[in-house]
């Protein structure tokens, strides 16, 4: 028997774009997003070079293997984003002080 269209609304409707459940993908794309945008922002600050280093490190991480495990071009789209913001955190934090600028010696 056929089953019934159920349509999706909201965010992981447009994530979900094959009609399945993506929840590891899903929650790597929140998690790059999240730690890309903290490690953006405070990068601009010099005197917290230790934040963006390191949240920058972790949203390259995250969103390199979500990139890998992807299974839509959503999911991938929302990636690159927070992969290039996390990137940019992280070079800035870099050039700023570094992961353990200041703090081992």
């Amino acid at each position: 028997m056929a089953q019934a269209v159920r349509p999706q609304h909201g965010l992981l409707s447009l994530l979900n774009s094959d009609g399945k459940a993506h929840p590891v993908e899903n929650t790597l794309v929140a998690v790059t997003l999240v730690f890309g945008l903290i490690a953006f922002f405070t990068a601009h600050f010099h005197h917290l070079h230790l934040l963006s280093s390191w949240t920058g490190l972790i949203g390259i991480g995250t969103g390199a293997w979500g990139q890998f495990i992807s299974a839509t071009t959503a999911e991938r789209f929302l990636l690159i984003i927070g992969l290039g913001a996390a990137a940019v955190g992280f070079f800035l934090g870099m050039a700023h002080g570094g992961l353990f600028g200041g703090v081992l010696g």
